[in-house]
């Protein structure tokens, strides 16, 4: 499956932010990979792998899995609509970019370049 990668828009035009509260989890001190996931989603186990591995390479960078059958509001609220998919958050949460489907290790590296 081919990924997709967009820039995360809103109505008012600012990037949405994300923060613990709504996660479950810390933020990364310098981005977090946020994975939406279900629970038999062959392709959400690659993800997992491979988002765990960029994460353990590049210092302050966290890797947060959702199940999305379990987080429906925040599903919705950020329109996924597929699983896998990813979305990275610069230090302070704001998303910079989503992609859908299972991502290559270079394409999430490159796509963490927007977010540090």
């Amino acid at each position: 499956m081919r990924e997709r990668v967009e820039a995360e828009e809103h109505e008012d035009g600012l990037h949405r932010r994300l923060d613990a509260a709504e996660l479950g989890a810390e933020l990364g001190a310098r981005a977090t990979l946020v994975q939406f996931s279900s629970a038999f989603c062959a392709p959400c186990r690659a993800t997992r792998r491979v988002l765990g591995e960029v994460a353990g390479l590049v210092p302050g960078v966290a890797h947060v899995e959702i199940d999305a059958e379990a987080r429906l509001e925040l599903v919705r609220a950020l329109e996924i609509s597929v699983t896998p998919t990813v979305l990275v958050l610069d230090a302070g949460g704001r998303v910079v970019r989503r992609a859908a489907g299972q991502p290559r290790k270079a394409d999430v590296i490159a796509a963490l370049g927007e977010a540090v």
